[in-house]
């Protein structure tokens, strides 16, 4: 009986870091369901690609609004027209939990 306890405990112990990265909704290189998270942002109220909660704890993501060249990770410029893709804000059930930064956006 104590082996097998043992043997429980090591076991649990093994899997916690592949439960805890598996928990995390973007993938590590940035993106969600396809979409590489920076870049171009357009705002809708409906039908978006992604919908989104703002939060001060606890993000899948920190994102920093640029003005231009939002090449890196979390970088968002939010437009008019012209999006790589589009968000909608949400207070429950979110696909995506961000939080505003800024310095240091990304995973």
């Amino acid at each position: 009986m104590k082996k097998l306890s043992a043997l429980l405990i090591a076991f649990c112990i093994f899997l916690t870091p592949f439960i805890a990265s598996a928990s995390s909704v973007i993938s590590s290189d940035g993106y969600f369901k396809g979409i590489k998270l920076c870049g171009k942002v357009k705002i809708v109220k409906n039908f978006a690609d992604i919908k989104v909660k703002v939060v001060e704890n606890f993000p899948d993501i920190k994102v920093k609004i640029v003005n231009s060249f939002p090449n890196h990770i979390g970088e968002w410029q939010f437009v008019e027209h012209g999006e790589d893709f589009t968000i909608e804000f949400v207070e429950n059930f979110p696909d995506i939990k961000i939080k505003y930064v800024e310095n240091f956006p990304g995973l």
